[in-house]
C-alpha cells in the first residue's frame, strides 16, 4: 500500500484524479476501483506492488502491431478496474474486490526482467501494463518507469484517465485503448461509463505524440452495426487515418455467455467499412488469418510484415519506409 499522488482533499473526503469517475471517497471507504481507499484523509493505493498476473508475451498479444514488431513485452496486471463491462475476458482479475496478488516493487521486476533475459537470451525492452485497467494502479506504472527508465512503457486501456493522469503520462511510449461501442447508452449498460471521455482522450493522447493503436470487440448484436462501425471508423479517421484498428472477435465470457461468438463474416464487415472510410491498417483480432493480420503499403500495396499468429516477419520496413517505395510507415520500429 502506498500513497496515491493522484488525488486531493475535498470537503472532508479524497477527490480521486485518476479516473473520469472522479470519486469523492469517504473516510475507510474504495473508489469504484475498488482499490483506491481513503485512509486517515488519504488516498492509499491497496495494489501498489501486488500483481495478480504477469507474463512475458508477444507485443503483438497488447495488441500492438507498429510498436517493436516481434519483441516480446514483460506485462503486469493487479486485481480491480474501473469499468463493469459484462463482456471482459479478464473478469477474474479485474472484477475482483479482494486484493490480492504477489509481492513484486519496481526493482523486483527490474530482477525478474533481467533473469528472463538471461534463461531466453533475448532483450526485454518493453513493460506493458495491462490485464486489468492501469490508470487504476497508475502510482504502480509510473515509480516503475522511473525505476526502469531503459526500458519502453506501454498501456493496454479503457481511455478513462484524466487530464491530472495525462500529464503525468511522459513516461509512456505506445497505448491501446479501447473504443468499446460509439454508443453512449452502450457505455453506461455495458460498462458503467460515458464515451465521450473516451473519444476525448484518443484525441489527446494522438496530440501528445504517444503511439495509438484502437482496439473494437466486436460483439454480436451490441455494437457491431453497419451504421455504428461506421462511425468508429469516421472517428479514428478524423484523428488520423494511419491509427491502427484492432477489430477483435467476441466469445462467450462472464456475464455474457450466452451471446454468439463472432463469425468472421462480420468482421471482414468490419474490416471493409474501415477501408471504405480510408483507415491504412485494419486488423482482426482473436482470429487467424495472415492476410487480414499483416501490414501492406497505404501506397503500393506490397506486404511489409507478415504474421501467422504470434509469428512475425518484418520483410519491407527499412528506418520506418516502405522499401518498395519510400511510403513512410509510421509506427515505432526500433
Amino acid at each position: 500500500m502506498k500513497p496515491a499522488f493522484l488525488s486531493r482533499t475535498e470537503k472532508g473526503k479524497v477527490r480521486c484524479l485518476a479516473c473520469q469517475h472522479y470519486c469523492l471517497i469517504g473516510e475507510n471507504k474504495v473508489g469504484i476501483c475498488g482499490v483506491r481507499k481513503n485512509i486517515g484523509g488519504k488516498l492509499q493505493l491497496l495494489v501498489y506492488g501486488k500483481v495478480a498476473a504477469k507474463h512475458l508475451d508477444p507485443i503483438e498479444k497488447k495488441p500492438l502491431y507498429h510498436f517493436l514488431p516481434g519483441t516480446r513485452v514483460y506485462s503486469i496486471g493487479t486485481v480491480g478496474c474501473n469499468f463493469r463491462c459484462g463482456f471482459c475476458q479478464n473478469w477474474s482479475i479485474s472484477q475482483e474486490r479482494q486484493i490480492l496478488g504477489e509481492e513484486l516493487l519496481s526493482k523486483e521486476i527490474k530482477e525478474e526482467i533481467n533473469n528472463v533475459q538471461n534463461v531466453n537470451v533475448q532483450n526485454v525492452s518493453t513493460i506493458a501494463y495491462t490485464y486489468n485497467e492501469p490508470t487504476i494502479f497508475f502510482e504502480y506504472a509510473y515509480n516503475t518507469a522511473q525505476v526502469l527508465k531503459n526500458k519502453k512503457h506501454v498501456f493496454v486501456s479503457n481511455g478513462y484517465f484524466t487530464d491530472e493522469a495525462l500529464e503525468k503520462m511522459d513516461f509512456l511510449d505506445a497505448i491501446n485503448i479501447d473504443l468499446k461501442s460509439f454508443s453512449e447508452s452502450f457505455y453506461q449498460k455495458n460498462c458503467g461509463a460515458k464515451l465521450k471521455p473516451v473519444l476525448e482522450n484518443i484525441k489527446k493522447i494522438h496530440e501528445k505524440g504517444i503511439w495509438l493503436e484502437i482496439t473494437t470487440l466486436l460483439i454480436p448484436g451490441e455494437n457491431d452495426s453497419e451504421a455504428e462501425l461506421r462511425k468508429i471508423a469516421k472517428f479514428i479517421a478524423s484523428v488520423d487515418k494511419d491509427i491502427p484498428w484492432h477489430v477483435s472477435a467476441f466469445h462467450p465470457d462472464f456475464k455474457m455467455v450466452n451471446k454468439q461468438s463472432t463469425s468472421f463474416p462480420d468482421l471482414l464487415k468490419a474490416f471493409k467499412i474501415g477501408k471504405e472510410e480510408g483507415l491504412n491498417y485494419i486488423y482482426l483480432g482473436n482470429v487467424r488469418s495472415v492476410e487480414h493480420n499483416s501490414t501492406y503499403c497505404p501506397k503500393c500495396k506490397k506486404l511489409l510484415i507478415k504474421r501467422d499468429s504470434y509469428h512475425v516477419y518484418v520483410e519491407g520496413i527499412l528506418s520506418g519506409k516502405c522499401k518498395y517505395c519510400g511510403c513512410k510507415i509510421k509506427g515505432v520500429w526500433e
